[in-house]
């Protein structure tokens, strides 16, 4: 009998009893003798003692188990929105997912934001209304619930007996439930014309099997999504949510000859301080000292394979694609890196970037350099966390979600590193934009240019959210071939050090939504004519000439700097907008819509990211504790004034003298340098000058 392979992802809002659930399906399962506890900090996947101690999830986890003939490797991802990059990484490898709900609080604001990723991404789901034995359940309230602000594609699979007790039990529909065959008739005739014309032709002589069948296709469509219910803790329908797993959510078929391909979707360190890739292969096979490639163009050899079966991970001598394993070897890998060749319908998972920032100081001095080596290894777990090192003011910055993620990194570098730490006041990160189109041009041999190139480049303007791209507008001639090889591996250094320069735009921030163009190019060489004839050109040249062209062109476009704006949408009693509505106004935010229903009124509305969380904090005695509220990043807009700057971190271009000052300093180390195009990692996240 064939192994079919799951991977299956469990998302809830924080409290909702997902990693609870997560512990019922391995007792289920047999893999373990008794579920473990959240409160007592017993649970398999809950691994970090921060996790036990806080009673949330912080670091995605894998666990795997069987069922039937399918082999489920099981995501148990972080709750709370701090750690909503996290969550996005994981469904980048996931088949399917379970969307855990409580019974009692109902949706809640991490839910609609888990689900909004869920249908970007088309990943098929499972509904699963849990604590439903708890005081104050209510199935129907919660079912219409996600019909009004989830989905109203939902198929009911069961119905719930004695709810808000001890004896809460989920019955699942039977086949010969003819009632329940016409509903879902119905739901599934609204995404299918067969269906439909079946229905109007006879509805009672469709058989289950067929329209279960149906089911599972439109389930894997993310057309319709199926709605279990039942109790973690007890255990509760998590029999027919277990049958549900590997009945409707497809498994893929994996080809363990093909191509090898594989996505990292999170890095460790393991005790000796090895760095390990989890990888879930979605093609090919992986062994023991193979050479793989990775990211864009490192290449590595795996010294150790680690495969999760049965609760546990055993070291083995390979990986196959649908499997989910752990690489250890590979130095350079970064999480969200492919291995071997991305497969033909890779997906693009956008990550919403991080909106503050935070300074991280060292209670004791003499642990500066302990604390930057320790921020780079947990950048490497969350690159987006971006740590940027000031040399000149010995300080590290962090970029952030929210207060709870700051309280995790001080709580992780206390007890993993040994290093107690303070942080100065949270500040939103903006951006810069450029307002008009800027040139820029150095040229080889002249009197105030001390490197041996040409380098012109203009910046124009790009639309909002198009990021940086970069263009190559120069002939071959104009390129040292001896250094570079081709034209791609020149565009690709002078777009790593384009991108290096504009981390730091005038005012100190990072410059997007531009097209950088390189104009002009020129080098040196011994026997060269005239205009180009001198020492020979080297990569360095290229390298620090790039910050001073760049820069001078920006500083002729102009940038207007924009603050971080984020999406909320606020659910409170009707009668307390009156209390509400100066609050926001205070803090700068702008309701856009707003909608009453009964003694319900629903604000949407945008706020800048530095005041989200203070109007969080006070929505609560606003509301008198009803109000709910959920917040997303939605775009950067120009900021009102004053205009805000950020401490540089590099060398200063836009100070001539003091640049040269820095980047000569070297020169004489610089003269035998041979880096070849891939000297500055790409989508590196640490900037240390």
């Amino acid at each position: 009998m064939s192994r079919r392979m799951l991977n299956l992802g469990i998302l809830a809002h924080v409290d909702a009893g997902k990693t609870t659930l997560t512990e019922r399906l391995l007792y289920s399962a047999g893999v373990i003798d008794e579920p473990g506890s959240v409160d007592k900090g017993t649970t398999r996947t809950d691994s970090l003692a921060l996790e036990r101690q806080r009673g949330i999830t912080i670091k995605s986890a894998v666990v795997s188990f069987t069922v039937g003939d399918t082999t489920v490797n099981l995501i148990d991802t972080p709750g709370h929105p701090d750690f909503v990059a996290e969550v996005e990484r994981a469904l980048s490898v996931l088949d399917g997912v379970v969307l855990v709900i409580s019974a009692v609080e109902g949706v809640q604001p991490q839910t609609r934001i888990l689900w909004r990723a869920l249908r970007r991404l088309h990943v098929p789901t499972l509904l699963f209304v849990n604590k439903i034995d708890r005081r104050g359940a209510e199935y129907a309230r919660v079912a219409n619930d996600i019909a009004q602000r989830l989905t109203r594609a939902i198929v009911a699979m069961g119905s719930v007996r004695g709810q808000g007790t001890h004896g809460a039990a989920f019955i699942p529909f039977e086949a010969a439930d003819t009632a329940f065959r016409s509903r879902l008739a119905e739901t599934l005739a609204e995404r299918d014309d067969a269906i439909l014309a079946a229905y109007v032709d006879d509805h009672g002589a469709m058989s289950y099997d067929w329209l279960h069948k149906k089911l599972a296709e439109q389930i894997k469509d993310t057309q319709v999504y199926p709605v279990y219910s039942g109790s973690a803790i007890t255990g509760a329908g998590v029999g027919s949510l277990m049958h549900g797993l590997t009945d409707l959510l497809p498994t893929v078929d994996h080809d363990a000859t093909g191509p090898v391909s594989g996505r990292v979707f999170k890095i460790d360190r393991g005790v000796s301080g090895e760095k390990i890739a989890y990888v879930r292969m979605f093609s090919g096979t992986i062994t023991v000292r193979d050479r793989v490639r990775f990211g864009r163009g490192d290449e590595g050899k795996v010294t150790a394979v680690s495969v999760f079966t049965e609760g546990t991970s055993m070291r083995g001598d390979s990986v196959t694609a649908g499997q989910i394993a752990m690489l250890t070897g590979l130095a350079e890998i970064q999480v969200g890196d492919m291995i071997g060749t991305p497969p033909a319908a890779a997906d693009q998972h956008h990550f919403a970037p991080p909106t503050l920032e935070t300074a991280i100081v060292t209670r004791d001095p003499r642990d500066k350099a302990r604390l930057f080596v320790a921020m780079t290894q947990l950048a490497e777990q969350d690159p987006l966390i971006n740590v940027r090192q000031d040399d000149i003011r010995q300080e590290i910055y962090v970029s952030l979600y929210g207060e709870v993620q700051k309280q995790v990194i001080e709580a992780t570098l206390a007890t993993d590193y040994g290093l107690e730490v303070d942080f100065r006041e949270t500040t939103p990160i903006c951006v810069e934009r450029p307002v008009r189109t800027g040139m820029a041009e150095e040229s080889l041999h002249a009197p105030a240019n001390p490197f041996l190139a040409t380098l012109g480049f203009r910046i124009d303007p790009a639309p909002d959210g198009s990021g940086i791209e970069f263009r190559l507008d120069v002939e071959h001639q104009a390129v040292p071939l001896y250094i570079y090889k081709n034209m791609e591996n020149f565009a690709a250094a002078m777009e790593q050090f384009v991108r290096q320069t504009l981390r730091e735009g005038l005012y100190g921030w990072q410059v997007i939504d531009c097209v950088v163009t390189l104009v002009r190019s020129q080098y040196s060489v011994p026997d060269g004519p005239p205009s180009k004839r001198g020492p020979l050109s080297g990569p360095q040249d290229f390298r620090k000439l790039t910050p001073l062209v760049v820069m001078a062109a920006l500083k002729q476009a102009g940038t207007e700097v924009c603050e971080p704006i984020h999406r909320f949408r606020l659910d409170t009693p009707a009668d307390t907008l009156n209390v509400l509505l100066p609050v926001l106004a205070k803090l700068h935010a702008v309701p856009e819509v707003s909608a009453t229903e009964g003694l319900w009124c629903t604000l949407e509305g945008n706020i800048p990211a530095a005041r989200v969380h203070e109007l969080r904090q006070q929505i609560p005695s606003l509301t008198r504790g009803e109000g709910i509220m959920e917040s997303s990043f939605d775009s950067y807009e120009p900021v009102r004034d004053p205009v805000p700057a950020r401490p540089r971190t590099d060398d200063n271009p836009l100070n001539r003298e003091e640049y040269l000052q820095r980047v000569t300093r070297g020169a004489v180390r610089d003269k035998g340098e041979q880096r070849q195009p891939g000297e500055l990692k790409p989508g590196s996240n640490i900037l240390k000058t």
